[in-house]
């Protein structure tokens, strides 16, 4: 199997990100959640500046980083803050709602435990959903260099095209702060997909409405952002314009719409067409607006999302590393990880999916290897997360659980017996993800519903049937604990 990657460095401080980011440059990129950045690599779409491999800089052994701060009417974020902190944030639900919606609209719990805010506007694609909102709040962005030092930029000025971002060779992205919003303030995010969960965005729309006073029923000002639809996320100023000094009355909210499609110059591509994303650009900005003006935003809000962290509060443990992160041939050493309990010698320059199978366990699989089917999912540090879209490395002085490790012996877990008893258990090729993911969800809700066991799943793909029986067991084995 050829490397993934020429080398890996897991710095513990910020000092020693910078150095070693002003020293490697265009030859290496920083990892944060890596969801994206690791496929990137695997299909040649991210290479070093002379077109051969890149080396890693993995920043998650550096404490601070994934700290969520209100000050000065804005919000800040590090950049570790994964988007199932920002959903699970009460801060950010309370005082930006449109991106904890948003956050809570990407991929899956797997996904959103490791997937960064920061990283979603790094990679800045027009469908990344995070960055919609964060537009429409008027975000700014912090880059930091060991030889420049610091300096900060709106998010509207750091994306500069088609997944392009205003950010040098040895640039770290550090921070991002938001407008809160305040009492006369109300917003939102809506997405158009393709299923319910695991969906890049078809048409994505934020909006935050600044009203005249408690009524909330005269718009003094508006901000609308627009997802997938321009190469880069992009703001309906007409509409905007339109909405100033307005009650949101049906035909005030007919017009807005109708102006936000203005802002739109959508592509046909493999989700849909042109016409067809136009078309729901205006009914979704007007969604939205209705959504705005009846107070209806946080409809279908769960009351405690279901993250699949356990009792982690979503942050990696810092400050531990393994050996070898100097050059490629110390890289190549195997890291030293506790898997199942046990110390274990993982190879490295691979995801942590074909390192723990390499290794012998084989419980983990690979399905897609692109973290649609969740069939890969391991407990790391106590959270789950897809293994195919994690370095290797990562699991250096790190403990891991595999499907292996969830029984006691000859006594399975409750969710393993409840999948074998509600007939859930089909092929079986799929199953060791759902067992993970039921065994994480009862760790947080001893006695989930059914909607917390539909959450909790929408990472793990089934090809044999349907869902139902998979679900009957979660539901199942926490009626056994009660």
């Amino acid at each position: 199997m050829p490397d993934l990657y020429t080398s890996y460095y897991s710095p513990t401080t910020l000092v020693e990100a910078l150095a070693l980011k002003a020293d490697l440059r265009g030859h290496a990129r920083i990892v944060a959640g890596g969801t994206d950045l690791l496929l990137e690599i695997e299909r040649g779409v991210r290479k070093g500046p002379d077109g051969n491999g890149l080396a890693l800089i993995d920043l998650t052994r550096v404490p601070g980083l994934a700290e969520i701060s209100e000050g000065d009417g804005r919000i800040h974020l590090g950049p570790l803050v994964t988007h199932n902190q920002a959903a699970a944030s009460s801060l950010i639900v309370h005082s930006a709602f449109p991106l904890a919606r948003a956050c809570w609209e990407v991929g899956a719990p797997q996904i959103r435990n490791r997937a960064t805010v920061a990283g979603n506007v790094i990679t800045a694609s027009p469908a990344n959903d995070s960055i919609v909102p964060l537009l429409a709040l008027g975000a700014d962005v912090t880059l930091t260099s060991a030889e420049s030092g610091e300096r900060s930029l709106p998010l509207a000025d750091f994306m500069t095209g088609f997944r392009q971002v205003d950010m040098a060779d040895d640039e770290i992205l550090t921070g991002i702060s938001l407008r809160a919003l305040t009492e006369h303030q109300r917003g939102s995010f809506l997405k158009l997909g393709l299923r319910r969960a695991q969906a890049i965005s078809v048409v994505s729309v934020a909006g935050a409405l600044t009203f005249a006073d408690r009524s909330q029923t005269v718009v003094t000002s508006a901000r609308i952002a627009l997802g997938a639809v321009t190469p880069v996320v992009t703001r309906a100023a007409e509409s905007e314009t339109f909405l100033a000094g307005k009650p949101l009355t049906d035909e005030t909210i007919a017009g807005a719409a109708r102006l936000a499609v203005k802002a739109a110059s959508p592509i046909d591509d493999i989700r849909a067409t042109g016409e067809y994303r136009r078309a729901m650009v205006e009914a979704l900005t007007a969604r939205l607006l209705h959504q705005l003006r009846d107070g209806r935003e946080r409809e279908g809000w769960p009351q405690r999302p279901v993250t699949l962290w356990g009792g982690t509060g979503g942050k990696w443990p810092v400050g531990a590393r393994g050996e070898g992160r100097g050059a490629s041939e110390a890289s190549r050493k195997p890291q030293a990880a506790i898997v199942n309990g046990e110390s274990v010698e993982l190879p490295g320059q691979m995801t942590l999916l074909d390192s723990l199978r390499a290794a012998g366990y084989a419980g983990v699989k690979e399905g897609c290897a692109e973290g649609e089917c969740g069939a890969c999912t391991v407990f790391l540090d106590g959270m789950a997360v897809m293994a195919c879209l994690i370095p290797a490395e990562r699991a250096a002085g790190s403990e891991i659980v595999t499907v292996e490790g969830v029984s006691d012996g000859a006594q399975l877990h409750p969710i393993q017996s409840a999948l074998a008893q509600s007939g859930g258990v089909q092929c079986g090729y799929c199953t060791p993800g759902f067992v993970m993911s039921g065994v994480k969800l009862l760790e947080e809700s001893p006695h989930p519903s059914r909607d917390e066991a539909t959450q909790a799943l929408t990472g793990n793909l089934c090809r044999c049937t349907g869902y139902r029986k998979i679900l009957d067991a979660l539901v199942a084995a926490g009626q056994e604990n009660a």
